[in-house]
């Protein structure tokens, strides 16, 4: 599916995927949602297929995500100026960062996972409401956006991101059964 261009898609595809996650974690069982992913790097090159070992952490990766999103939003819309990436990243060190929400959530259980992740998703979806078409989709509308789209990074934390936890989902659906 094309990226979304306007807020009205954004909010169909982010709410259509983030549901499509759910609608296959809620076909497993709770032993099966808390099992041990069975695969590893062996899955593909990137860091994130050795990174995450279960379904809590792919959750946690996507709470930490709409974290930062909100925060920045916030932070920017109240005028204080502040980059996507907290300090000390960058995009090419945003590995370790990632890795930091890991450790930080390695003894949260799996439901308070799925209810932090949950409670994000509305968060972000409410803020998305408040913005217009050319707020979201506009390239550099709005300063502390770069040359990029508000809506860029909307997508991009929330259509885009469910999409790749929902391939780490099946993947993991196809190797416990």
């Amino acid at each position: 599916m094309a990226r979304a261009t306007t807020k009205a898609d954004l909010i169909k595809t982010a709410n259509g995927n983030f549901d499509r996650l759910f609608g296959l974690i809620e076909t497993m069982s709770e032993t099966e949602q808390n099992a041990t992913f069975k695969f590893g790097a062996e899955a593909g090159k990137e860091a994130h297929w050795g990174r995450d070992k279960n379904i809590r952490d792919v959750l946690i990766h996507l709470y930490e995500w709409h974290r930062l999103l909100l925060k920045w939003i916030e932070a920017n819309t109240k005028g204080e100026s502040k980059p996507f990436l907290p300090e000390p990243y960058n995009w090419k060190t945003y590995g370790q960062m990632n890795v930091g929400f890991w450790e930080k959530h390695q003894s949260t259980p799996y439901k308070k996972a799925e209810e932090m992740l949950k409670d994000s998703h509305a968060r972000v979806m409410s803020v998305i409401e408040k913005f217009t078409d050319e707020e979201l989709f506009e390239k550099a509308h709005f300063k502390w956006t770069g040359t990029s789209s508000l809506g860029q990074y909307c997508v991009s934390v929330t259509a885009s991101h469910y999409d790749w936890a929902t391939v780490k989902v099946k993947l993991h659906i196809k190797t416990i059964r």
